[in-house]
């Protein structure tokens, strides 16, 4: 079973954790509190899941700074930015860097619910994606080379015959391996196999 989603909340005010704390646990989510981004970075690992709010100005690291170092290390979790100092520039900067929302306080109680509640299902969302992938990769990395060549001709709609000609291969060795990949790939229909081969080749194309 999968570990609850926790709303990690980053903040040098003690006062604003104690009211971040008190609302967001009001609509059952798990909290984490912590009053630097160091003692966040410490204390946060990436099989976590959930979303981050960081204030922007705090001593030592700033919430920007933070958000920017969990980029450069391809750690994607959400990240909800506030501050009380908010500017355009400043509001670029998290954005561009990944933030998904960007909150000048003072704030209501529905805006900050509503962005930490649509960041944790961004967040669970991105994981489901990921773990699609993965199971993905692994029916892929099942294949040989040979039939992942058949396979890139069969899905092109390409009939048996034609492809044993670009091949330079018996018809009836591109029957086994056609078998051979139906199988692997653990489809019942050629329909399935056309839809793993596009589904992988738009997470390829995102990636681009």
């Amino acid at each position: 079973m999968e570990p609850e989603p926790t709303v990690f909340l980053v903040d040098d005010d003690p006062a604003m954790l104690d009211s971040l704390r008190w609302l967001v646990e009001s609509i059952g989510l798990r909290v984490e509190v912590f009053t630097s981004a160091a003692a966040f970075l410490a204390a946060y690992t990436t099989d976590r899941h959930g979303c981050l709010v960081v204030d922007v100005r705090m001593p030592g690291m700033s919430g920007l700074e933070l958000q920017e170092q969990l980029v450069a290390e391809r750690v994607t979790i959400p990240t909800v930015v506030i501050s009380g100092h908010g500017d355009v520039p400043i509001a670029v900067r998290a954005m561009r860097a990944g933030a998904v929302d960007f909150i000048e306080k003072p704030f209501s109680d529905h805006v900050i619910l509503d962005r930490i509640q649509a960041a944790v299902k961004k967040d669970q969302t991105l994981r489901e994606l990921r773990l699609r992938r993965m199971k993905l990769e692994e029916l892929f990395a099942r294949l040989t080379p040979r039939e992942s060549e058949v396979m890139g001709h069969v899905v092109q709609g390409k009939p048996n015959k034609e492809v044993a000609a670009v091949l330079n291969r018996s018809e009836k060795t591109v029957e086994f391996h056609r078998a051979q990949v139906m199988r692997k790939m653990d489809v019942a229909s050629f329909a399935e196999l056309v839809r793993l081969v596009h589904e992988r080749n738009a997470f390829e194309e995102a990636d681009a």
